[in-house]
């Protein structure tokens, strides 16, 4: 059971989309290794890969609503504060053994992200942008 991106979750930002691509690779690789009983080891993995990815990814999109004078710039930054706080749950959950059950409440977790937070306010953020940017650019 493959997730795979798609240009309906496209934000029109390369830097974000290509972050996203590389989410989305990741919860595969979860998946995959769920099919054939692997997926504790790659939980594992996937905790680690999603700290380094907070600080990049949220600090770039925080970046860009600042500069950009996102008007749901407080809305997608508390997004992002319960996403880091439900990953954190489930990591002291983890912290004796990975279950099986853990292993489903990340999938559910990521992918339910990857869906409704990517395909709702991070596409959103990428419209208002490149709408800020075109306007630029039809100024010059």
């Amino acid at each position: 059971m493959a997730i795979e991106w798609s240009k309906s979750l496209s934000t029109g930002l390369e830097w974000q989309d290509n972050q996203h691509k590389e989410l989305f690779k990741r919860i595969s690789s979860l998946l995959d290794a769920m099919n054939i009983g692997l997926g504790k080891e790659e939980v594992a993995r996937l905790f680690k890969f999603l700290d380094e990815y907070f600080v990049v990814h949220f600090d770039s999109e925080e970046q860009a609503m600042n500069k950009y004078n996102f008007p749901a710039s407080a809305l997608h930054i508390a997004e992002h504060m319960r996403f880091i706080e439900d990953v954190d749950l489930i990591k002291k959950e983890c912290r004796d053994g990975i279950s099986t059950a853990s292993v489903i409440k990340v999938q559910r977790l990521v992918v339910d992200w990857l869906i409704n937070h990517i395909g709702g306010i991070d596409r959103a953020l990428g419209e208002f942008v490149q709408r800020i940017e075109g306007n630029r650019i039809g100024k010059s």
